[in-house]
This record gives C-alpha cells, sequence and structure tokens, in this order.
C-alpha cells in the first residue's frame, strides 16, 4: 500500500472514530511520532501480545 493510500485509509477510520475517542487517537499519533524505531518496534509487538490475550487478561483481571 503507498503511503497515500495508508492514509486514506486511516481517515476512513477516523471518520468512524467517536468523538469522545479522538483524544486518546491523537495522542497514540503523537506517541508514535515522538518514537524513534527501535522504540516504537518494541511498543508494536506489546501492541500485538495484548491484543491477542485481551481475553485471557480480562480473565486475570476478574
Amino acid at each position: 500500500m503507498t503511503a497515500k493510500e495508508l492514509k486514506d485509509e486511516i481517515q476512513k477510520a477516523l471518520d468512524t472514530v467517536p468523538e469522545d475517542r479522538l483524544e486518546d487517537v491523537l495522542a497514540y499519533v503523537r506517541e508514535v511520532q515522538r518514537k524513534s524505531q527501535p522504540e516504537f518496534g518494541n511498543s508494536e509487538h506489546l501492541e500485538k501480545i495484548l491484543s491477542e490475550d485481551k481475553e485471557l487478561l480480562k480473565k486475570l483481571a476478574q
């Protein structure tokens, strides 16, 4: 996917985000901008782990 296609897809996704979550999205984008590539790679791995184990983490939290 080209950069333009990615930006278009991001815009489409943003159009469906509830207003009360837009600040969270903006904070995440700013965090991505701030991080160096190696730091971002680590957070990508953590995000993947957390999303894959979401149900397990919910059960553990109870």
